[in-house]
């Protein structure tokens, strides 16, 4: 297969990008996305040509950080992370454009690589429970409802890729800070914390310059672990009910 590549190229933050063309020739269908940059950059270096820098790490689809935005969608066409893309989605001799993921929050390092440190330091901010460490206790000493386990679970899912903040109109990174709220927030073993957790989170984003939710759902079609925005409702309630705690001065 044979595609044409519009790819941006930026040295660093403070330098302005461009799109640059490259062709990817003898692509095989099978080759996954991130196989065919290589293939791609293989070439440029062969040239003498400064090869395309972009993320990569586990390429299983699990840690996240392989963060394109392929012909305008975060991770390309289908649900999944960009590493679990493969060139059979496309046509032969179609043209992609590849970018990186835009939002503010998310500056460009250069290229295709963004520094998306924002979301760590959103869950450094308050992203932990403090029950105790050790042993694993038995799995019936402390009993929880299934439909509860199971929607802790759907949020744990969350892999922090950030593509739902990529996708968002608003840049907002609403539904990653709804799913480990929920997935905390939910089980007995975090909710000591609850409402200062949802308080740190929420305003924490907020000092990050991300957006606001509205309704665009651009989040949930993107993201790879298909968690749905109705834990942004559910943050949402949590972080009115904490709010009202603080302001009358109740423990939180």
């Amino acid at each position: 297969m044979n595609f044409t590549l519009r790819v941006w190229r930026q040295n660093g933050p403070a330098e302005p990008g461009r799109f640059e063309e490259y062709p990817a020739l003898d692509i095989p269908a099978d080759a996954s996305f991130l196989e065919m940059l290589d293939i791609v950059n293989e070439g440029l270096i062969h040239k003498g040509v400064e090869p395309v820098q972009f993320d990569h790490d586990c390429r299983e689809g699990i840690c996240g950080t392989c963060s394109l935005t392929i012909d305008g969608v975060p991770h390309g066409p289908g649900r999944g992370t960009t590493c679990q893309l493969y060139m059979r989605k496309f046509q032969d001799r179609d043209v992609i454009t590849i970018e990186p993921f835009r939002a503010a929050p998310f500056p460009v390092v250069r290229d295709l690589a963004v520094d998306r440190r924002a979301f760590d330091r959103i869950i450094q901010s308050g992203g932990f429970i403090s029950e105790r460490t050790g042993s694993a206790p038995d799995a019936n000493a402390t009993p929880i409802p299934k439909p509860t386990a199971d929607f802790a679970m759907d949020a744990a899912a969350c892999i922090g890729c950030a593509a739902c903040a990529a996708a968002c109109p608003n840049s907002s990174a609403m539904l990653f800070v709804s799913a480990k709220i929920g997935h905390l927030g939910l089980l007995p073993q975090g909710i000591a914390e609850k409402n200062r957790r949802v308080l740190n989170l929420v305003r924490t984003m907020d000092e990050e310059g991300f957006g606001n939710c509205s309704n665009y759902y651009a989040c949930e079609a993107v993201c790879p672990a298909g968690i749905p925005a109705s834990f942004i409702a559910r943050m949402n309630r949590e972080y009115t009910a904490a709010s009202v705690k603080e302001a009358i001065g109740a423990t939180l």
